[in-house]
């Protein structure tokens, strides 16, 4: 069996590639590069596929998640709660801004433990931001009660959980703020850097597009100190032909986390569970290994099934964040996952051939 990579790009978009090809064409021929028709169009039809009332694309996720707190107005002296077991960026769109984060501890579907979130609350505290780790909607009608009973705001981290629900809603319509990458390896990826946030609220939609320009509404005119984080017209314009297909993109990907769950049958493994009223986009089909993990990944890449570890490193952990105080064991449920999770090969095109192979040679891996 040749190499099986944990993720392939070149299969989603040679599935499509005569449209693609097209629409890159029209974007250059038309002279025209940034904040034109292609962004325009973008912004309303992901808005009315998430079920808000404005979207406004950015220059990636990270920038959808520093400018969200920004823009509420959360700063210095704040804190804001958020899951330990998350990606760095979650945390860095918090502390670009000089707020505290306050990490919770996951659940066992990996979402942010909606139990544990009230006894970190304090009179600092200003903000929720939820992860929606791995493709799985996370427990948002617990958290909507408790910013409404504490009069908090609402961030949602959606970059990996594009069309995932909760009890038929979408992720990124929940909070007050619903933050997008469009990284390529997302299921809804783009073709270079590109986020988007998401809003019900059209003065919040107006001040993202002010700062995404500089601070600028009007040329030259700078009301605050923005950024340049503009999704541009050709990422805009593909990520509108992505869109078409992300209905399809989804069910392949659950039938591919379905086999996983029928086929795979290992002692050493414990397979991803989604939470009732929950669904997962799957974008990582994410096993934990309790003991051997590294063993384990090693013997897949001696047979050529390429893995990764989301993520090794808590940020609590990581270098960055040594100020923060925070030492190995105060999010032993965290550090826990971080030296077990082992995410499986799933992708866009993805063969059965494929597929089995990563199964049975799954099933028989011992020590």
């Amino acid at each position: 069996m040749d190499k099986i990579m944990q993720s392939r790009l070149d299969r989603g978009f040679l599935k499509h590639q005569k449209e693609y090809e097209d629409k890159a064409l029209e974007v250059l021929r038309s002279g025209w590069y940034i904040l034109g028709k292609e962004v325009e169009n973008f912004e309303t039809e992901f808005a009315e596929y998430v079920g808000t009332k404005y979207a406004v694309g950015l220059a990636s996720g990270l920038d959808a998640l520093w400018l969200a707190f920004r823009v509420l107005g959360i700063g210095k002296g704040d804190e804001v709660i958020v899951q330990g077991n998350t990606y760095i960026a979650s945390v860095m769109g918090i502390t670009i801004n000089d707020a505290t984060p306050v990490f919770v501890e996951p659940d066992e579907y990996y979402q942010i433990d909606v139990s544990k979130i009230e006894e970190k609350i304090t009179d600092k505290t200003k903000a929720i931001l939820v992860v929606h780790l791995y493709g799985q909607a996370a427990q948002m009608s617990k958290v909507r009660e408790l910013c409404d009973k504490y009069n908090l705001k609402l961030v949602e981290d959606c970059a990996q959980s594009h069309g995932a629900c909760f009890d038929g809603k979408m992720t990124g319509s929940f909070g007050d703020v619903g933050c997008f990458s469009f990284y390529p390896s997302k299921n809804m990826g783009a073709f270079g850097d590109a986020g988007a946030v998401t809003t019900n609220d059209e003065e919040l939609a107006k001040l993202f597009k002010i700062y995404r320009n500089y601070g600028s509404e009007k040329r030259y005119h700078n009301m605050v100190v923005g950024a340049n984080s503009r999704l541009d017209e050709m990422q805009a314009g593909l990520l509108r032909v992505r869109l078409k297909y992300i209905k399809e993109i989804t069910e392949e990907r659950t039938a591919l986390a379905e086999h996983y769950a029928e086929g795979i049958c290992n002692e050493y493994v414990i397979k991803p569970s989604v939470r009732e009223s929950a669904t997962s986009v799957w974008h990582q089909y994410v096993l934990r290994i309790p003991e051997h993990r590294d063993e384990f990944k090693k013997y897949l890449e001696d047979n050529n099934i390429m893995t990764i570890c989301h993520y090794p490193i808590p940020p609590h952990l990581s270098q960055a964040y040594e100020y923060l105080g925070l030492k190995e064991g105060v999010l032993p449920i965290t550090e826990k996952y971080a030296q077990e999770v082992l995410s499986l090969p799933i992708y866009a095109g993805m063969t059965k051939e494929e597929q089995d192979y990563v199964i049975s040679t799954i099933n028989a891996f011992s020590l």
